[in-house]
Formats: C-alpha cells, structure tokens, sequence
C-alpha cells in the first residue's frame, strides 16, 4: 500500500529532517510531513538568517573601526532591504540544500497539515493531512517540487518534531507592527531608529546587539537580576560590562507592565527592580520572552498524549506514553537547540531500527549566543557544581593575555573552566568574546571523552591560536597559568 510507511515524521525542521534522512539509511520507508517549509524555522527564521544579519553588523562595525586597524572606510552605510535581502538568499539556499537530501535519500516530503489518529492501542497511528492554512512559501522558500499531499497516511511509528513558536505575554502580544518577534525583527521594512526588547534570553540579546550595531538606540528589559541568566553569572557580569561599554542600555530586575501603541511607536511602561516605574518611548518593542511547544492540532489530547508544561513529555529515547509516538526537538521541551533535537532525532530512529544508542546526555549540550560578544557555554556553571556537592577548583583566562585576541583587536573576553578538585572531572566550560561558539565544541568533545584537567594540561594547543586560552583557563586552575 503507497500510503502505508515504516515512519512517518511530523516536522521538517532539522530534527523532523535528519530524523528522516536517518530513518531512510536505516532502511526504513519513511515519509515527511511538512505544512511551511523545510527546515523549519532554525533554518528559515532563527538560526541561519539571523546569523546573515549579525554577520552584516560585525563587518559594519569593523568598517566604523578600521581606523584600529590603520585602514580607511569613510562613509561607510548600509541599506537595510539589502542586508535582509542577503540574509534571506542565505535561508534560501539552505531551504533549497534540505530537499535535495531528502530525495537523494529516498524520502517522501508529503505537504499540509497533519492530525494523528487511531482505531485501537494496537492499530497503526493514522496522519491525516489536509490542506496547509499557512502561507509561508515565498520566493525563496517555494513549495518543494514532487511532494504529495492530502490524504491518509499510516506508520507503525510516528514522530512529532513540530518544534515551537515565540510565546506571547498577554496584553503584549506581537502584531506585527508596533510589537515584533523574531519573525518580524528578521524582515524590518525600514530600519528602526529606537527599539525596546523584551528578554535578554539567546533571541533577545542576538536582535538587540544587530539592531545596536546598526545605529538603533536599544534597551534591553530583562526580569531576572542579570543579563542572559542562563550562563555563569561570572560571564554573565562581563557581557553586561561589555553591552553597556558598546553603548547598549540595559534594565535589569525590571519588567514591562504595559504597552501603549501610537502612530509614532510604541511607549513601554516598566516597573523597576527598586518598585518605581519608568516609561520608554520607542519605535518598535522585540518580545523575545521564550517559546513554547506546537502541540496544538495534533490530535494529541483524544490519544491521550501526556505533555508537560505546554511540551509532550518523552522518555530517554523519545517515546510517548502511546505506543508508537515519538516526540523529539522543541515541541519535547529544553534546551530547545536545533543541534540537540538533531542529536535526539537520530537517537529516537536508531532504537526505533533496533540499534542500541546511548541516550543523549542533555547537560553536555553546548549552548551558543552570538551577540558581541559572543557567548558559549557546556555543563555545569560554577554555583550548579557547587550546589550539586562538587568540591570544585575554577580556572580563568581573560582574552587580554591572548597573541592572536590582540592581533585580531578582539581582546575583551574570558575562558572559565569549572573542575572537580578530587578526581578532575571537567564540570563545565563558560566563554565569552570573539569566536568562542566556534571554540565550545573542544570542550564539549573533552566532556564527552570524559578528559580529565591532567590530559588537558598535557595536550599540546597550537600557536597563536584563541584555542590557546582553553589550554591557559586549564592550568590556571591549577595555578599554572603561564601568561596572566
């Protein structure tokens, strides 16, 4: 029977879609349902496109600074319908790279939205597809070609990778005009001259250092007590140094109560941590308070899917509590990253072919934020490891001390490394400044190998290199740094 399949996937995002490419070399009949695009929103609104812009406000800010560098660039602009141009011909062609693996690999892209179903506990779950609501598809971005469509379809096994969108605070929802989200934020018509951003989470900080490098006038909004409050707070005091060093106003403890829109923008209205208020007047407001699930249409509550806080709750190899259901990426709950729904993806396939992966260990997961100064961090901060029992020792090298971070006019940074002091365990690894998400993954790879702070002063980093500092940040942990 042609709609009969081994697996189907409900998603096309990078889980949905490497979970299929994966399904299909196992030597599993797989199909993808997908209602907008491939690649889902990490590689057509997050992830990809918003590193094109950021990539646009770096080179901006180095032709502003190229008298550093005994260069000239005078009257150096930009036209912002072009930046975005180059950030959506990127999204484009990575859109355009996803269908092809999925037909090399033999998998069947079926278009629309999908709704499960089942006759008993031990009938095959049934994907109903009907036409998709959405009108997504653009230019670059169209429909791929040989796709199927409405219909029933049926697996032995199906996989939810329907991945989340931008959560909304009532009475601040977005509106796509006066109040952004991200998907608003990465296509502005015209470029804001002043703009509030709700949140100092990965999305928040990333907009607000792209529109800031641009010439807006930003403040940042952020309810906890520190900037991006997910890291080490170590690294999390130095990027508030640095943001507002560059010229970035940020409110901390602080929260905003309300929005009045008007034909000129928006004004905020904002409680401070001291219980005073304050209103700020700006051209757009970005709400980047977090995301949550897409749960909703599934089908999920008449097969009695059990979820958890706006999340399908899954066990170490994805499974639902119906037989047969997996779920995997955002719409499985945190970290929501695209790398570990990837990861998780493959993971769920493989034990679904019988294979015998490991499960993924979500606290080596390495989590990156590309805001200048970037930010990139794996495991334990330093107050988990402590709070956790760990009688801990804490190595740290400050870019400043660095050949290549000085040479490339990038020396405002640090390395922190977070050890256990009987065995050696590397807990954690904490960075911020110039190229450390390219940095992380020496870590993340130690962490893995479970290297020990000994095997990591033996290793031999070469010269000059960034990379050099990890090995410093390692020593100084045993008061052997060399160069601080």
């Amino acid at each position: 029977m042609a709609n009969v399949y081994d697996v189907i996937i409900v998603g096309g995002g990078p889980g949905g879609y490497v979970s299929a490419i994966r399904a299909s070399q196992l030597g599993l009949k797989t199909a993808l349902v997908e209602r907008e695009h491939l690649g889902g929103i990490c590689l057509n609104w997050g992830c990809i496109p918003t590193k094109a812009l950021l990539r646009s406000a770096e080179i901006f800010t180095a032709m502003g600074n190229a008298s550093d560098y005994g260069l000239k660039s005078e009257g150096a602009s930009f036209d912002i319908k072009d930046v975005i141009n180059r950030s959506r011909k990127v999204s484009g062609r990575l859109n355009g790279g996803v269908d092809f693996l999925l037909k090399k690999n033999k998998v069947d892209v079926i278009w629309g939205e999908a709704k499960l179903t089942r006759a008993g506990a031990s009938d095959p779950i049934i994907v109903d597809v009907a036409k998709t609501s959405k009108a997504a598809h653009t230019p670059q971005h169209p429909v791929p070609k040989d796709v199927l469509g409405e219909g029933q379809y049926q697996a032995k096994h199906v996989i939810l990778a329907t991945g989340a969108r931008p959560r909304q605070l009532p009475g601040i929802e977005a509106d796509g005009s006066h109040i952004w989200s991200y998907f608003e934020a990465m296509m502005p018509q015209e470029m804001p001259k002043s703009l509030v951003v709700m949140g100092s989470g990965a999305i928040g900080i990333e907009f607000a250092s792209f529109y800031h490098a641009m010439g807006a006038e930003v403040t940042v909004v952020e309810l906890m007590d520190r900037v991006m409050p997910v890291e080490d707070e170590e690294i999390s005091k130095f990027a508030l140094r640095q943001f507002k060093k560059h010229g970035l106003n940020v409110l901390l403890g602080a929260k905003v109560n309300s929005v009045d829109k008007n034909k000129d923008g928006i004004t905020a209205h904002i409680e401070l941590k001291n219980g005073k208020t304050q209103e700020i007047s700006a051209d757009k407001l970005i709400s980047a308070v977090g995301v949550q699930g897409n749960i909703e249409g599934l089908g999920l509550e008449a097969l009695g899917v059990e979820t958890d806080r706006g999340c399908v709750k899954i066990d170490e190899f994805s499974r639902t509590n119906i037989d047969g259901l997996y779920a995997i990426g955002d719409v499985a709950g945190p970290p929501m990253l695209a790398h570990k729904a990837e990861h998780e993806g493959v993971i769920c396939v493989e034990k679904i072919a019988g294979l015998s992966p490991h499960p993924i260990n979500k606290g080596r997961i390495p989590g990156c934020t590309y805001c200048h100064p970037q930010v990139a961090s794996v495991g334990l901060t330093e107050a988990q490891a402590v709070e956790a029992g760990h009688d801990v020792k804490v190595g740290r090298f400050q870019f400043a001390g660095n050949g290549k971070a000085i040479a490339l006019g990038e020396d405002q940074g640090m390395i922190k490394t977070v050890f256990d002091k009987k065995t050696g365990q590397l807990l954690g690894a904490h960075m911020i400044g110039a190229e450390v998400t390219e940095l992380i993954q020496g870590f993340v790879i130690a962490m893995n190998l479970e290297t020990t702070e000994e095997e990591l002063m033996h290793t031999v980093f070469p010269h000059p290199t960034l990379s050099e500092m990890m090995h410093e940040s390692v020593l100084d942990a045993d008061d052997r740094a060399i160069h601080s």
